[in-house]
């Protein structure tokens, strides 16, 4: 990620989209970080009223993988694709929004590896999560 990036320029990722689905929406990059949101609404409850962890998962994966997109030296010949992912569950939220910030671990040729945190608008740890996403293609 680099500072000033134009986050409108990822509109297409969000096309017909589970992100685009479940509302997560890039609000800011710099520096070696990317940040989005994610609403705690119907569509990422679980049944009992609170955020899915299955959600959390989706925000976390979305935001590596957009970040690692990012890094790619040509987008039209190589793709950066989830290998592994964990999640560890903090705090459960209620309503709201939750925010991810995606910040690099290992930027190598092949993979990457980031950490994700998720917070609550209260900035209280939702979620901790890791994910190594494989870079095909070149």
């Amino acid at each position: 990620m680099k500072a000033g990036f134009d986050l409108n320029a990822l509109d297409f990722i969000h096309n017909e989209s589970l992100g685009k689905h479940i509302g997560i929406e890039f609000v800011e990059a710099g520096e070696g970080y990317l940040v989005a949101r994610m609403p705690v609404d119907k569509r990422t409850q679980q049944p009992f009223g609170i955020l899915h962890g299955g959600a959390s998962v989706v925000l976390a994966e979305t935001l590596g993988s957009v970040a690692s997109y990012m890094l790619l030296d040509d987008p039209s010949k190589q793709r950066a694709v989830g290998l592994e992912i964990n999640a560890n569950h903090i705090r459960s939220v209620r309503e709201g929004w939750v925010y991810g910030r995606c910040t690099p671990i290992h930027i190598g040729r092949t993979t990457h590896v980031w950490d994700i945190r998720i917070t609550d608008e209260r900035d209280k740890i939702v979620c901790v999560s890791r994910l190594t996403i494989a870079v095909i293609g070149g």
